[in-house]
């Protein structure tokens, strides 16, 4: 009997072979054995106008933002240099002078 590779999505052990696709039972995740995971992938970015963006890169705003929490707001125009690509709600670490660290979010930018 041959042992099948456990699920990559919540790592149980009970994968059993359908056809050329092994299935978890109990996330319900399909996969190909030995394919490379799509998730996997390094994330593709892209600010308002659809350029790619890439850490370290300088980007202007396109919107009057609200700083939550705040009576700050960041003004159309603003650059914002050395940007950090980012998992998550925000795809964008910064620091913006006059405000701080802040989180952004990739379509509200555009490269510059």
């Amino acid at each position: 009997m041959t042992t099948l590779p456990p699920c990559p999505k919540c790592n149980s052990e009970y994968s059993y072979q359908d056809g050329a696709q092994l299935v978890c039972p109990e996330c319900g995740h399909e996969w190909v054995p030995g394919e490379i995971e799509a998730g996997d992938e390094a994330r593709v970015i892209k600010d308002a106008v659809g350029n790619v963006l890439a850490d370290g890169d300088t980007v202007t705003v396109i919107k009057d933002l609200k700083v939550k929490g705040s009576s700050l707001v960041v003004k159309v125009g603003t650059k914002v240099r050395n940007i950090r690509l980012v998992d998550g709600d925000h795809d964008i670490d910064c620091k913006i002078d006059g405000i701080g660290q802040m989180g952004l979010k990739s379509e509200f930018v555009k490269k510059a």
